[in-house]
């Protein structure tokens, strides 16, 4: 190393600074711009022996190298950090409207999240709740009375007590006859024989009662609740077994309406809804002799309360499907004793 310094001396000033320069531009091609530009000042203050030489040198060294420096920092900048600090104000903008359409996004899909149990609770309760093709419908093979009944059911008969009601005993050896007795026994008997019905039971008053009867309400296949029916026509009473059942509290207001319309058990010319006694009170149906010559018509709906004489054209606005006629008075009120002379017949 002394004796390359020791030639470099003895070199002329000129080709001093011819060496410094090939030196300088060889370090440019081994080393980064920064680390050259600076040894590059170092050996030029270094080995220029001529003061003039050497602090021109220097000085332009080191601007060289204050340049470069800044042009490497510059060059070495990732490309987002300088988009960063020049598109500033649109990035903040973007930001802003991508915070919208996230909080826009995120409340839909909240929203959507709430609602969907409240539809699919819906959609669940209505599945729940079979249509009245898949309920399961049992023939009526015997109506006991108006509030006892037998079905064929699973190849045997069932024998069901009626919850919720009680109609005037018929059929009880040990009873006489109550009153308005026969006249449910006859409508229940017009509203169930040949007819299918479905089942419900009712688990707050147990399967079957103390002689084996099935507990149940009953409906027929066009959805009449027979035991609600039965009582506000005023063909039973509400009754409750010992604890509340699940519609007492529509059969006891099927009652009140009864009662306040004193129909049936609560006319006043019937039982006035004591059915303890024997004597009926009921008007006798007026005489064959003024009505039973001609037809005489009727609807075999269950809602249906009157008869028609033929020389009346009001039978004529009943509905073909329900209309039922017979040649005497007699036959009529054999089937449907119940039936009175329509009002607009006079």
């Amino acid at each position: 190393m002394q004796n390359l310094l020791a030639r470099y001396k003895a070199l002329s000033t000129t080709n001093k600074v011819g060496v410094v320069v090939c030196t300088f531009t060889l370090a440019i091609l081994l080393l980064p711009n920064t680390i050259v530009y600076a040894a590059g000042s170092v050996v030029a203050y270094k080995l220029i022996d001529r003061k003039g030489w050497k602090y021109v040198t220097s000085a332009t060294m080191c601007f060289v190298t204050l340049i470069s420096a800044l042009l490497w920092v510059a060059r070495s900048a990732p490309p987002t950090q300088v988009a960063n600090s020049v598109d500033l104000p649109k990035m903040q903008e973007q930001k802003v409207k991508e915070t919208v359409a996230t909080t826009t996004s995120t409340s839909t899909a909240v929203k959507a999240k709430t609602e969907k149990p409240a539809v699919q609770t819906k959609v669940q309760d209505k599945l729940a709740q079979p249509p009245s093709s898949q309920y399961t419908y049992y023939s009526v093979t015997e109506v006991v009375d108006g509030d006892t009944i037998k079905i064929s059911m699973e190849g045997k008969v069932e024998t069901l007590r009626l919850i919720g009601m009680d109609t005037p005993e018929t059929v009880d050896p040990r009873k006489p006859v109550q009153c308005f007795g026969k006249e449910a026994s006859s409508k229940a008997k017009e509203l169930l024989s040949g007819r299918k019905v479905r089942i419900e039971t009712d688990p707050t008053q147990g399967e079957r009662d103390k002689y084996d009867r099935l507990l149940a309400y009953i409906y027929r296949d066009d959805g009449l609740l027979y035991n609600k029916y039965m009582i506000e026509q005023g063909y039973a009473h509400e009754y409750t077994y010992n604890i509340p059942y699940k519609y007492q509290v529509e059969f006891k207001a099927a009652q009140k309406s009864a009662q306040t319309a004193q129909l049936g058990l609560w006319s006043p010319s019937t039982c006035n809804g004591d059915t303890t006694s024997s004597n009926t009170g009921t008007q006798t149906p007026p005489a064959a002799s003024s009505q039973s010559t001609g037809k005489y018509y009727t609807s075999s709906h269950y809602s249906s309360k009157y008869y028609y004489p033929e020389a009346c054209d009001e039978w004529k606005t009943l509905s073909p499907s329900y209309l039922r006629s017979y040649d005497t008075l007699e036959a009529l009120l054999e089937v449907y004793p119940s039936r009175t002379t329509s009002p607009q017949c006079g």
